[in-house]
């Protein structure tokens, strides 16, 4: 008699939300600690817990690929034999994207960046560690060093933090280049089936709907009909609120 049982039509489903992102700082991780790979999947898989307990989906959005990589493929977290996961990747046409990061860049620095970073500046600091080593980090070390200078001018100062903020840019523009290689390669090597959604319109400057309506036709609508037929046939009564 074969008593094997299809573990696929029994594993609870999890969502994960793909895609390039801008720079951002934690703010519940203390500067000098390393939130690592294995931090992170051990808060995942709590939390994904918590979240199927109430009968509602877990959705990852966003985070280190190399991170939600680590969860998915470790033996450790027997991640695929537990879960049935439902990967979506957000995309925009890189010239788009290019062009959002230097708006992003220049929002956060109106609205005090500089002073931030000016608020975890250490002279000699490790910027390998902790949130020291994010991008907009140590691109501002020379301007703050530069800052105190009492024998700097003005003009100085002010050419030494165009530059920073255009190495921020620059630097933005290259993780966001190594983010997408690395989703690449969990497509063509680890053979995760994801699906594709192409925002670029979305951003474009001369769309004729508005941002909302436009998001909602282009990424919102389509992601809740991949989800929908995902958990079509969900065997944990599974909570679906697509308002």
């Amino acid at each position: 008699m074969n008593t094997f049982i299809n573990n696929e039509e029994f594993k609870k489903k999890v969502i994960f939300i793909m895609g390039a992102t801008g720079t951002g700082k934690s703010r519940e991780i203390e500067p000098d600690s390393d939130f690592t790979a294995e931090d992170f999947c051990l808060q995942a898989v709590i939390y994904i817990e918590k979240i199927l307990k109430t009968q509602r989906v877990p959705i990852i959005v966003g985070g280190s690929n190399s991170y939600i990589e680590k969860l998915v493929e470790d033996p450790v977290f027997m991640f695929k034999y537990k879960y049935d996961s439902c990967f979506i990747w957000i995309d925009v046409e890189q010239s788009v994207l290019n062009r959002r990061v230097d708006m992003r860049v220049d929002q956060m620095v109106k609205a005090g960046l500089v002073d931030e970073v000016r608020h975890i500046f250490i002279p000699d600091a490790d910027y390998t560690k902790g949130i020291r080593r994010s991008i907009g980090v140590p691109e501002m070390d020379r301007y703050l060093r530069e800052e105190t200078n009492i024998d700097g001018d003005d003009e100085s100062k002010q050419m030494i933090l165009q530059d920073s903020i255009s190495s921020i840019k620059r630097n933005t523009r290259m993780l966001i280049c190594n983010q997408l290689a690395k989703i690449q390669r969990l497509i063509s090597e680890k053979m995760w089936s994801v699906h594709h959604i192409i925002a670029t319109d979305v951003f474009k400057e001369d769309r004729e709907e508005d941002l909302d309506e436009a998001w909602t036709n282009t990424v919102l609508q389509p992601c809740l009909d991949i989800v929908k037929i995902f958990l079509k046939n969900d065997y944990h009564n599974i909570i679906i609120d697509c308002t």
